[in-house]
């Protein structure tokens, strides 16, 4: 056996130490972008609306609430198949239906677009924890 094939226990720990960083600022961004929907949620309510979101008055509040509870459960890796669950789930939908830039009118397309693509790639971080998660 080579020296090349032993690892010592710190060497393991330090290889997931990227993961880790990785779920812990996934999650802080999730949170922290959901927060930012109660600071007006008049508005945010109006934008779920406008995207024919049923009920928007109890929606949005309860997809922000889940975002930020979703998020802590990612950084903190706490329950964590729920936690990414969610988020899958949330991102999923909210994606295609409320920032559907192809339907969008010509002054706010630029905006959807950008939203539409971060929202890809916090899916694509949330789906490789979700699988992370069932790993485990």
């Amino acid at each position: 056996m080579s020296d090349e094939s032993t690892e010592t226990a710190e060497e393991a720990a330090d290889r997931g130490a990227p993961s880790r960083l990785g779920r812990v600022l996934l999650g802080v961004g999730l949170a922290a972008q959901a927060s930012e929907d109660f600071r007006d949620m008049e508005d945010t309510i109006e934008y779920a609306e406008s995207a024919g979101v049923p009920m928007p008055d109890v929606a949005a509040p309860f997809a922000s609430g889940m975002m930020v509870v979703a998020g802590l459960g990612i950084a903190l890796w706490r329950l964590p198949r729920i936690a990414t669950g969610a988020a899958v789930a949330f991102l999923t939908v909210v994606t295609a239906t409320m920032h559907d830039f192809w339907n969008a009118d010509e002054d706010d397309k630029s905006g959807e677009r950008l939203a539409f693509f971060g929202n890809l790639a916090m899916l694509g971080g949330a789906l490789v924890f979700l699988r992370e998660a069932y790993k485990r």
